[in-house]
C-alpha cells in the first residue's frame, strides 16, 4: 500500500521541502524535484532514521506501477545531488539489498492547508496562451532521438503565431524529474504543459504525448504516434509535426472554454476573437450571424487583426453560400480576405481564411492557393490550410490534389472541427473521378462529423444517387433543404464556381435525389 501523505513543509537544515508541489527550497532558491523525487524525499524524512526498503520507496514515487529498480537509483542519484548545494552532505545513505535511510539534519514537519493558497506564480500569465515543452522521458539509446523530437515540436508551436512558447533552455531544466505541471505553471508563468515519452524496441519507435492545463492539472489532449523506424530525422520531423498539427487546434478549444468563462464585458480583441471561433468553424449562417458582433467589435478595438478579418471572410462565406447568395456577402467576404493578407503575412491561420474565402468566393484559385502555401511555409503543420485547399481543390474539379490534401490534413488533426471539410473534399475527389462508393463512404464522414452543416447533406445524397440507392439520397436530399431551405443547384454550383465536369455529374444525382434545379 502506498504511504499517504498530507500536504505539509518538511524543514531540515537549509532546506524545505513543499510536499505538495515537490519544491525544495535551499533559503529562497528552490530546486524543483518533481512529484517522483518529492515522494522519495517525504518518505524518507518520515521514516528518519529508520531504513526504508526499495519497494516501499518505489510504491511511493511510482504508486501501482511496474518499474525497474534502475529508475529509482536515478531519482535517488538526482535527490543527492540537489541536496549537495549549499553544504549539504552525503545525507542519503545506501543500505545495501535493503534500501535508504535519510542521515541529515533534523526534520520538522508543518502541516499544510493542501491547495494551492499562497502559491503565486514567478511570472505573470502573457496575453497569449502559453506553453512550454517538457524534455520527453526515453531510454539511454533513444535520448538524441527524444531531445529531437523535442527541439522541432518547440521550433514548430513558435510558428504559430498566436501562441507564446517558452524557449528550450529553460524548458529542458526538467530533464531527468517528473514535473508537476502546476508547479512548471507557476515557476514559467504559462497556462499549458506537453510531456511525454520515447520508447524504441527493434524496428519500431512510439512516441507518447499528453498536453495538460496548468491551472487545473487537467488533460487536454492525449495521443499515441507508433512509427517504423527507417530514416531517423526524416520520423523525427514526421512526429514533431504530427504533434504540433494536433494540438494547435486542442489548444485553440482549451482556450475557447476558459475564455467562455470570463465575464463578456471583460473582453479584449483577442478573446473576441476566441468567442467568435466555435461559430465560424460551424460552417452555418446562423452562427455566422452571431460570430459577426463580436469579430466587429474585435475590428474596432484593432483594426488590423488579421484573424479576426480572416474569421469574418469565414462569416461572411458562409453567409453568402448558404444563405441566399447575396453579392453584398460574397463581396464582404473577398474584402475581409485581402485585409487579412495584408495584415497578416506572418499568421498561418489568418492566412488560411484568406486563402479559401479567395477561391471560394472570388472565384481566384491560383491566389488562393499563393495563401495557403504561404500559410504552409510558415508553419507546416497548420492542419487547417490542407483541410481548407482541399475543398477548393475539390470544387476546382482538381479530384487527386483534393484527397491528398484533405489526407494530409486528417493525418495532422484527426479530431480537427473542420474534418467535415476533409471528409467533404475527398466526397467531391472520388465522385469526380466516379468512385461512388468511395464517396459515400467519405460523405458518411463528413455526415458524422457535422451534421449541422447542409453540405455535407448534399455530398451524400449525390454519392447515394450514383449509387442507385434513391431513397436514402432523397431522405438526405429533404435534410440539405431543412437545412438551407434556399439550396437550389445551379445557383449553388456557379457560387463555388464547380468546374463544369464535376457539376454536369454532381447536379444529374442530386436531381436525382429530388433536390431543385
Amino acid at each position: 500500500m502506498a504511504h499517504q501523505f498530507q500536504p505539509a513543509t518538511y524543514k531540515f537544515g537549509s532546506f524545505a521541502l513543499d510536499a505538495e508541489t515537490g519544491a525544495l527550497l535551499c533559503g529562497n532558491a528552490p530546486t524543483l524535484l518533481g512529484r517522483r523525487g518529492a515522494a522519495l524525499l517525504r518518505l524518507l524524512l518520515e521514516r528518519a532514521p529508520s531504513p526504508v526498503g526499495k519497494d516501499a520507496l518505489i510504491e511511493a514515487a511510482w504508486p501501482g506501477l511496474n518499474v525497474e529498480e534502475s529508475n529509482l537509483t536515478v531519482q535517488i542519484a538526482a535527490l543527492r545531488r540537489a541536496l549537495e548545494q549549499d553544504g549539504g552532505g552525503p545525507w542519503i545513505e545506501t543500505l545495501p539489498r535493503r534500501g535508504y535511510r535519510y542521515i541529515g539534519p533534523p526534520m520538522t514537519r508543518i502541516a499544510g492547508s493542501g491547495d494551492d493558497a499562497g502559491h503565486e506564480p514567478a511570472f505573470q500569465l502573457p496575453e497569449k496562451p502559453s506553453i512550454a515543452v517538457l524534455p520527453f522521458e526515453h531510454s539511454a539509446e533513444s535520448a538524441w532521438f527524444a531531445d529531437g523530437v523535442v527541439e522541432d515540436i518547440i521550433t514548430g508551436l513558435s510558428r504559430i503565431r498566436w501562441l507564446f512558447v517558452i524557449a528550450r533552455y529553460s524548458s529542458f531544466v526538467w530533464r531527468g524529474r517528473v514535473a508537476d505541471v502546476k508547479q512548471v505553471g507557476r515557476d514559467l508563468g504559462l497556462r499549458y504543459v506537453l510531456q511525454g515519452s520515447v520508447r524504441r524496441a527493434d524496428d519500431r519507435v512510439r512516441i507518447n504525448a499528453l498536453l495538460a492545463d496548468t491551472a487545473s492539472g487537467a488533460h487536454i489532449w492525449a495521443e499515441r504516434f507508433d512509427r517504423t523506424v527507417g530514416d531517423l530525422f526524416a520520423l523525427q520531423d514526421e512526429i514533431a509535426l504530427a504533434v504540433v498539427g494536433a494540438i494547435e487546434p486542442s489548444l485553440r478549444r482549451a482556450e475557447v472554454e476558459r475564455i467562455r468563462r470570463k465575464r463578456p464585458d471583460s473582453l479584449d480583441a483577442y478573446e473576441l476573437v476566441l468567442r467568435a471561433q466555435p461559430d465560424v468553424d460551424s460552417g452555418m449562417p446562423d452562427r455566422a450571424a452571431i460570430a459577426m458582433p463580436q469579430l466587429q467589435r474585435a475590428l474596432a478595438l484593432e483594426p488590423t487583426y488579421a484573424l479576426a478579418h480572416g474569421f469574418a471572410a469565414m462569416s461572411h462565406h458562409n453567409r453568402f453560400l448558404r444563405a441566399g447568395l447575396k453579392e453584398e456577402d460574397r463581396l464582404a467576404s473577398v474584402r475581409h480576405a485581402r485585409l487579412a493578407i495584408e495584415h497578416g503575412r506572418d499568421d498561418a491561420l489568418a492566412l488560411t481564411f484568406a486563402g479559401f474565402s479567395l477561391g471560394m468566393d472570388a472565384h481566384d484559385r491560383q491566389a488562393a492557393f499563393a495563401a495557403f502555401e504561404a500559410a504552409l511555409a510558415l508553419s507546416p503543420s497548420t492542419a487547417l490550410a490542407w483541410i481548407l485547399g482541399s475543398v477548393v481543390a475539390g470544387w476546382a474539379g482538381e479530384a487527386e490534389r483534393a484527397i491528398d490534401w484533405s489526407e494530409r490534413g486528417i493525418r495532422l488533426s484527426p479530431f480537427d472541427p473542420w474534418a467535415f471539410a476533409a471528409y467533404d473534399a475527398q466526397a467531391l475527389g472520388h465522385f469526380c473521378r466516379d468512385r461512388y462508393a468511395e464517396a459515400a463512404i467519405a460523405a458518411y464522414k463528413s455526415n458524422l462529423a457535422n451534421p449541422a452543416h447542409s453540405i455535407t447533406w448534399v455530398q451524400l445524397a449525390a454519392s447515394l444517387a450514383a449509387l442507385g440507392r434513391f431513397d436514402e439520397a432523397k431522405a438526405a436530399a429533404v435534410c440539405v433543404l431543412e437545412l438551407q431551405p434556399t439550396f437550389r443547384i445551379s445557383r449553388q454550383f456557379a457560387g463555388v464556381a464547380c468546374a463544369p465536369e464535376l457539376a454536369a455529374k454532381l447536379g444529374e444525382a442530386l436531381r436525382a435525389a429530388g433536390l431543385p434545379e
